[in-house]
């Protein structure tokens, strides 16, 4: 780790060393043609994405002690691309259900997706409007464990309806995982999203809100997926959508919770931006 003043957002010693392994194996991987070993140490390149998914900070914006933009967006395109931020995270879920006791791999999911606002120059052809919450912009549709750490992750146009994204929920964890038997998902999921579920083994419940019930009621189980969502807002840069691509939104989510488990498996907390 260069020298310099640290941030809150950067890793500590004992995080860095949770992901350092895959991060070295993948830059092993793939060595320079030149046999240059580049100008920046990965754990720096690593606190930039860090920082500026918890500040919210536009790719120009990034300090002057971190690595520069061009550095740093190369390492998270390529880590997009070829699905490492994905293996970081889900070796740390991995980690982190084996602490509280759970096998690798979850049968029980929970389904749910959240509207957010797009924010200006996300193109237009990756965006919509949710025509029941009026909102303008893009779909962030998750699948979760009981623990509500992320199995899945999908985003598309606010446009899209929920059937649609539990039907692309449904297919990423199939491809992922053999383990999961059952989804419980609310009352925006229709009779499509259970008829999929079992195309692909997956017993679709939808849970049936109580009419007596008015404003916010948690439902049992369900309700990880809105702490989760809750938790996800602590990041600044997933308050809005602000990429580009839907792939760049599904990498910051990836990079959040792996920051949070990463965090939970060293007995550190996340701090808030709340009041600052």
């Amino acid at each position: 780790m260069s020298d310099r003043k640290p941030y809150k957002s950067d890793l500590s010693d004992e995080r860095w060393a949770l992901i350092e392994p895959v991060i070295t194996a993948w830059k092993a991987r793939h060595p320079s043609v030149s046999g240059h070993q580049g100008n920046y140490e990965m754990r720096d390149i690593v606190n930039a994405l860090l920082y500026q998914s918890r500040t919210g900070c536009q790719w120009d914006y990034l300090p002057h002690d971190l690595p520069p933009r061009g550095a740093v967006y190369y390492y998270f395109a390529k880590w997009r691309d070829d699905g490492t931020d994905q293996a970081i995270h889900d070796l740390l879920r991995w980690q982190a259900r084996k602490k509280k006791g759970r096998l690798a791999d979850p049968s029980l999911i929970i389904l749910d997706t959240q509207s957010l606002h797009a924010a200006a120059g996300v193109p237009a052809a990756s965006t919509g409007k949710d025509a029941a919450k009026k909102v303008p912009g893009r779909k962030r549709c998750l699948a979760v464990d009981v623990l509500g750490l992320i199995i899945a992750v999908v985003v598309l146009a606010a446009s899209a309806h929920d059937n649609a994204a539990g039907i692309a929920l449904l297919d990423k964890v199939a491809a992922d995982t053999d383990t999961v038997q059952k989804a419980l998902v609310d009352q925006g999921f229709k009779k499509s999203v259970v008829d999929h579920g079992k195309q692909v083994g997956i017993d679709v419940e939808i849970v049936e809100r109580n009419p007596a019930d008015t404003g916010f009621v948690p439902q049992a189980k369900r309700w990880v997926v809105e702490q989760t969502n809750g938790i996800l807002m602590l990041y600044r840069r997933l308050v809005r959508d602000y990429e580009h691509r839907p792939a760049s939104s599904v990498s910051r989510v990836y990079w959040a919770m792996s920051d949070v488990m990463a965090r939970r498996l060293t007995g550190t907390s996340t701090p808030t931006w709340r009041g600052a």
